[in-house]
């Protein structure tokens, strides 16, 4: 492929990394800060909608609180995220001023989109943002985020945001120059994947994921990133942000680092709600039977194909849908708790009365309430 996917999106996440906007330990690079908001400036003036997810905040913080290296207890690392990101929106806010722009600042955790209300408001709250011609400025809430609700990193957040937005593309810009066949530091042979299908089990296995004992740092997250952001129709493109002008070149048409595909269809915004859970508090395990009646006949799942259930959860929480090998085939809101779903595993919907006492649902996930994920 000899043009860039950007070439025809008029809807950009853009992702900055930590390396590109810090000073080697020193806090922002200000003079880097400077070059990203002249380049989304341009876009913007191109009729482009751009939301900008960009890492920096706890290097500010550290840098400004005058610490030597960075803290590894949580609270510490907390603080510093609240102090950094003072001078990070500061930063961003003065130097798109000079461009006749303001920023907004946007912080998410995972249980802010776990949540279907806060979910669609952050939703609302970002297209409202874009329509006024205002450039969102989004990280990671790292001030209260703790384990259980963290989303992470902000490749993941990129294509999570991507997916809010319906994006049409979502840029992953690294001190990289794309995504190799191998770790080039370590194989010379390593060659770089232009165009490659997001969601291609093969990129994994390059970047280290199962059946690979290849590691590329953080490559996996963002081939990982990319896959999740194809599943709302966004394309994605990894590569270095340190290339002159990187953002209007892609926007032009040229071709720049990897360039990950998205080929199937856009999910269904509550479908895609569902896929974009991170953080599961159990499951349950299917027979072969129940597996192909969902993934190959659309069917809703019923008790009487679940072979076991895997942790705790409630009604209403989204669950993890497996087969008897592991994989993970779907994902959908349960209609019974974890217990209830012990006591009804195995045996017909005609049962569940006479187990429970009662029946809500014939189902133990509808099928409206379920999406197909391999």
């Amino acid at each position: 492929m000899n043009t860039s996917i950007v070439k025809d999106a008029r809807r950009i996440v853009v992702k900055v990394g930590s390396s590109l906007v810090t000073a080697e330990g020193r806090g922002l690079d200000h003079a880097a800060l400077a070059r990203w908001a002249e380049q989304i400036a341009a876009l913007a003036e191109q009729g482009r909608e751009v939301v900008l997810v960009s890492s920096g905040a706890i290097a500010e913080g550290i840098a400004r609180l005058g610490w030597s290296k960075r803290p590894k207890a949580v609270n510490e690392l907390q603080a510093a995220a609240a102090v950094g990101q003072m001078g990070l929106v500061q930063a961003y806010e003065s130097i798109f001023r000079t461009h006749n722009l303001h920023a907004a600042q946007v912080l998410l955790t995972h249980e802010d989109l776990a949540d279907r209300t806060r979910y669609l408001n952050a939703r609302s709250t970002l297209r409202t943002l874009l329509e006024l011609k205002v450039v969102p400025i989004i990280n990671e809430n790292d001030t209260v985020a703790t384990d259980e609700i963290r989303l992470g990193d902000n490749d993941t957040l990129g294509a999570l945001v991507t997916n809010l937005i319906e994006a049409d593309c979502l840029i992953i810009l690294t001190d990289q120059t794309g995504l190799y066949t191998a770790d080039p530091r370590r194989d010379v042979t390593a060659t770089l994947v232009s165009d490659a299908l997001a969601g291609d089990p093969e990129l994994e296995r390059m970047a280290g994921g199962a059946g690979s004992s290849v590691g590329t740092g953080g490559m996996l997250t963002k081939i990982l990133a990319a896959k999740r952001a194809a599943r709302s129709g966004a394309h994605t493109v990894i590569c270095s942000g340190r290339e002159e002008r990187v953002l209007l070149r892609l926007a032009a048409g040229e071709a720049i680092g990897s360039q990950l595909v998205a080929r199937q269809a856009p999910l269904a915004a509550r479908r895609q709600w569902l896929a974009d859970h991170l953080q599961l508090h159990g499951g349950v395990v299917l027979d072969e039977g129940a597996v192909r009646a969902l993934r190959d006949e659309g069917k809703s799942l019923l008790p009487v194909g679940v072979k076991c259930v895997v942790g705790e959860f409630e009604r209403g929480e989204v669950v993890t849908v497996s087969d008897m090998n592991g994989r993970e085939i779907a994902r959908g809101l349960a209609n019974y708790s974890a217990s209830e779903a012990r006591r009804i595993a195995g045996k017909p919907s005609s049962a569940i009365e006479s187990e429970l006492g009662y029946m809500d649902e014939p189902e133990l996930i509808h099928r409206d309430n379920l999406v197909v994920l391999a």
